[in-house]
């Protein structure tokens, strides 16, 4: 079209000017817009040497269509590249707060990224350890036997000596052109739950057993031998024993049980506290069998809220421990301290008292300071794990305190929320003297400090 034009007027100018003016016209008019072209091919090119986003150079006549074409396509272009940076961004914020470790390996099984779980994982840093082969960072045998190894179809159970003797699962995954994903899981807690699932499994076996061999041995002994009644009624009450304390061992299986897939928090029933008291000094002199003094040191005016049955089964299982782990002649004091802001229930006891070593434990199942005694007072293991849990549901505190000799103190520790004040009747139950007989109940101002022994 434009060298059309020029012909054009170069014929005007030959019909104007002559043949030769209308060939320097047209010539002219060749030169210029070569010259035009020329000139935006260079920018055209120092542009595409050093593209600068925004910077598309201006052009006229056909070259401005093609720079509008090029300025379209670089901000397309842009917006591609600002969309897969910002993906790329969130994808590695994904990944730095994913709570397994994530290690980007190449080919020769460098580092090339990590996030802050694998740095915490193997004691990485992702700046300064960039580029690193990995087998010279985590140089445990089996991890780098793992990673040189190339199959990765089963995981790796590490235990890590950098991070406190943790237990880490790991497994490396090959992707795009021999890069690999090395991911890493902390499994200490589930390796710590299956420790203890098996340990439960054993110890119920072995608490079952030993009740189940003395049946077996008596019934077979009642089937071999002619026996005299007396006899047989010796092995028959013995033979009972051992099928109540079995009994003891499943139902406190079941109510752990049962406390443990509860996923619900207790009820916000009123529990009047002085009734339980005296049900607790009727149960405690029961089983003591009147070898034991039984104090119930308390203040009247406050309850609290919770379930009862589960309250119950907690505050007794402190009681029947403190009897049973008290030499004949001893002192089991309950005490109840309660106010607005806080209430504690405490047993307090002058028994044999735990080595300090023990106490931490002494709420695992089936854990005992010594089995022979426990095994003697007819303990099954599970009382003060169904107190810990009791406790938990009802967002309260165990607080143990104890010492050789000496005696212990068990105390429940209630925050505010579950206290309320007693109704009228209840109050005056201590007053009145109805808690038991004067040797049951202790002087006002007569109780002990937690930390003391009777």
């Amino acid at each position: 079209m434009i060298v059309a034009t020029l012909a054009i007027a170069g014929w005007i100018v030959h019909l104007a000017f002559g043949e030769t003016a209308g060939w320097a016209a047209f010539s002219g008019g060749v030169v210029l817009l070569l010259l035009h072209h020329i000139q935006h091919a260079q920018r055209l090119a120092r542009w595409l040497k050093s593209p600068v986003p925004g910077k598309v150079p201006v052009g006229s006549g056909a070259w401005d269509y093609i720079f509008s074409l090029l300025y379209r396509f670089e901000r397309l272009e842009s917006r591609q590249q600002q969309q897969l940076a910002k993906t790329l961004v969130r994808f590695r914020q994904a990944a730095r707060a994913h709570p397994d470790g994530v290690v980007i390996l190449n080919a020769d099984n460098r580092i090339e990224w990590c996030n802050d779980t694998a740095e915490a994982h193997f004691d990485l840093n992702a700046e300064t350890d960039a580029g690193q082969p990995v087998v010279n960072l985590m140089r445990q045998p089996e991890f780098v036997a793992y990673v040189e190894s190339g199959v990765y179809d089963h995981p790796l159970e590490l235990h890590s000596f950098r991070v406190g003797g943790a237990i880490f699962s790991i497994q490396i995954i090959a992707y795009g052109d021999d890069q690999k994903l090395l991911l890493s899981r902390d499994i200490t807690r589930l390796d710590k739950l299956e420790t203890m699932r098996r340990d439960f499994v054993a110890n119920v076996s072995h608490e079952l057993r030993t009740p189940l061999t003395v049946l077996s041995g008596f019934l077979e002994t009642l089937k071999e031998l002619q026996l005299d009644p007396q006899r047989s009624r010796d092995y028959i009450n013995l033979m009972s024993e051992q099928g109540k304390r079995m009994e003891r061992i499943v139902d406190d299986l079941l109510t752990l049980s049962t406390l443990e897939s509860s996923p619900s928090p207790p009820l916000d029933e009123r529990v009047p506290v002085m009734p339980l008291l005296e049900r607790l000094r009727v149960d405690a002199l029961a089983l003591s069998g009147g070898k034991h003094r039984i104090v119930v040191d308390a203040e009247p005016g406050f309850d609290l809220l919770g379930a009862e049955t589960e309250i119950a089964s907690a505050f007794g299982n402190l009681v029947t421990n403190a009897v049973r782990y008290t030499p004949d002649g001893g002192e089991v004091r309950i005490r109840w301290r309660a106010t607005a802001h806080e209430a504690e229930f405490a047993v307090i006891d002058s028994g044999i008292g735990i080595a300090s070593e023990h106490i931490a434990r002494l709420t695992e199942r089936f854990y005992r300071v010594d089995r022979s005694r426990s095994r003697a007072t007819g303990g099954t293991g599970l009382g003060l794990a169904i107190v810990k849990h009791v406790l938990n549901r009802h967002q309260a505190a165990l607080d143990i305190r104890s010492e050789l000799d000496k005696g212990s103190c068990f105390a429940a520790r209630f925050s505010a929320r579950r206290v309320v004040a007693a109704i009228a009747a209840a109050a005056t139950t201590v007053a009145d003297g109805r808690m038991g007989s004067p040797h049951a109940v202790a002087r006002p101002g007569a109780s002990q400090d937690l930390g003391s022994r009777s």
